[in-house]
């Protein structure tokens, strides 16, 4: 039943991946982290790029407490949900980046841009650094509180740019992070049960 979930939580989570991530380059792409993905196109404004620019830095984040999970996680459950994390998060990060360059915005902005609308959604790097120098079920338990915290925040950013945001293609992609991660919650949840 576990593995059947946790299949469910990868399948899901490759769900979010935009479908240009995987799409070779065509006329007006740019290449972004040695993956080409095409700009996204549509009227763009100004929620959209602060989503984007505020979702890369937290999906870095979310990148590196899945790369300790992989090998520090007790569970194969653990380690397979942090693997499917990783990998569809760094395919992501690529897309945003391109959508981005794309529309010649840069990648970051001053965190005290958030502000306005509650600040940058992100884990503290003083509690990332408290989960580096942990290990086996102590740190297990401690990488899900904090990843369902984190995710959390994703799917609240997702839900504010398609509330909020005006291009099809960034809403349809915030809509994926918003189902993916909520998958991922629950089975998160589920492994500290």
């Amino acid at each position: 039943m576990r593995r059947a979930a946790l299949a469910l939580v990868a399948a899901v989570s490759l769900l979010a991946l935009p479908a240009c991530a995987a799409a070779t380059a065509t006329p007006g792409s740019r290449p972004a982290g040695g993956t080409s993905a095409p700009a996204a196109t549509g009227p763009v404004n100004d929620a959209d790029v602060m989503f984007l620019q505020m979702m890369i830095p937290h999906h870095r984040q979310g990148m590196a407490m899945a790369g300790l999970a992989r090998t520090r996680a007790v569970r194969g459950e653990v380690r397979t949900l942090a693997t499917a994390v990783e990998a569809t998060q760094g395919d992501e990060v690529r897309a945003m980046t391109a959508w981005l360059l794309g529309w010649g915005r840069p990648l970051t902005v001053d965190v005290r841009a958030h502000e306005a609308h509650g600040g940058l959604h992100a884990t503290s790097p003083e509690e990332i650094t408290t989960l580096g120098k942990m290990t086996g079920v102590e740190f297990e338990r401690r990488f899900l509180n904090v990843m369902i915290a984190h995710q959390t925040n994703a799917i609240e950013m997702a839900r504010t740019e398609i509330g909020t945001g005006m291009n099809a293609e960034v809403e349809s992609f915030a809509r994926r992070i918003d189902q993916s991660r909520s998958a991922q919650v629950r089975q998160m949840l589920g492994e500290l049960n």
